[in-house]
């Protein structure tokens, strides 16, 4: 893709409405240093200097999407306590539509804490509980769901396997957005294999997408296009998902996008230096997403968010890119 499409392309991305449904956590990053060994056991001591609170998961996406579009809404649930009122104090600033964002008590807000010290990552606290939600959580999420889904071009599920999505949900929710035209995306994990029915797109890593096959992981092979194990593997997919499109993330390789009836594309990295991997995925699913949303090709999609991948993996933290930066990514090329 040449700069001026890149240009018209970001030009028309304002436009477009996105809804992000499923996993909702609160990402905290507490920075410090190290200068000696706790004398109660072997272990670091770090002395903070700075902290900082990011919406995380499923947030993360709509956090992407945000800097692209102002019309991006947010669908989960979170419990009544302090780091929920922190994640929905963090949304709103970012003028992220919290409607569909649904409070249950009885629920443990996802909270994942990250202590780094000089840019090594020492240690993650993660305070969680998976399961699904009262199911009055989710029927009180569909009801929104129903009432809404004409205000928006494209629904993203964003699955962490901490039990938002469940079978049913995902069920309801597809034959909505299905009703409706949208388009409906999928990122998904293979700790909850689910089927997802009328997804327009769905977005694995390499990882992924052998375990949710059922194949065993093989080694990449260079050049990509001669990874006969990836390419049976997303065949396998495309009929086991019935989705018209299969975007596999490769890492250090790139991109290889899926279509039916056309041979897969594959997408050379762009990443020039890969600093922290953290949220990539989600910027992946939200820029792909939102080009087809625009009126992209699926290839024009990837390419995009190929870009786009490469400019926050050279970034520390659950990481965004603006639009300035992604269109500089196609100048430098």
């Amino acid at each position: 893709m040449d700069v001026a499409r890149a240009r018209a392309l970001l030009s028309s991305l304002p436009s477009c409405r996105i809804l992000v449904i499923g996993d909702l956590m609160l990402d905290e990053f507490i920075y410090g240093k190290v200068g000696r060994i706790s004398p109660e056991a072997p272990v670091p001591v770090v002395e903070v200097t700075r902290q900082q609170s990011y919406p995380g998961g499923a947030a993360n996406v709509a956090r992407n999407l945000r800097e692209f579009t102002d019309r991006v809404a947010l669908m989960g649930v979170v419990g009544a306590c302090e780091h929920a009122a922190k994640l929905r104090s963090l949304l709103a600033g970012q003028g992220i539509e919290l409607g569909g964002m649904v409070t249950d008590p009885e629920y443990q807000t996802i909270v994942k804490t990250r202590i780094i010290a000089r840019q090594q990552h020492v240690v993650r606290v993660d305070r969680e509980r998976r399961g699904a939600p009262a199911a009055a959580s989710h029927e009180a999420a569909l009801r929104w769901l129903e009432a809404h889904i004409g205000e928006f071009d494209a629904v993203i599920l964003e699955d962490y396997a901490k039990g938002f999505l469940t079978q049913d949900f995902v069920d309801r929710a597809s034959a909505l957005a299905q009703a409706a035209g949208k388009v409906l995306t999928v990122d998904p994990n293979p700790n909850n294999p689910l089927r997802w029915p009328g997804a327009t797109a769905i977005k694995p890593n390499r990882s992924e997408a052998f375990a949710a096959a059922g194949r065993a992981a093989s080694e990449p092979v260079t050049p990509v296009e001669e990874d006969a194990a990836l390419a049976e593997v997303g065949a396998a997919l495309m009929a086991k998902w019935n989705c018209p499109l299969l975007l596999v993330t490769l890492g250090e390789q790139g991109m290889m996008l899926f279509r039916r009836e056309q041979p897969p594309f594959a997408l050379p990295t762009r990443a020039r230096e890969v600093f922290d991997v953290s949220g990539a995925g989600d910027t992946v699913i939200a820029l792909f997403t939102l080009c087809l949303a625009a009126g992209a090709t699926p290839a024009e999609a990837a390419e995009m968010a190929n870009h786009a991948a490469g400019v926050v993996v050279g970034k520390l933290g659950t990481a965004t890119l603006t639009p300035d930066e992604l269109l500089a990514s196609f100048e430098e090329e």
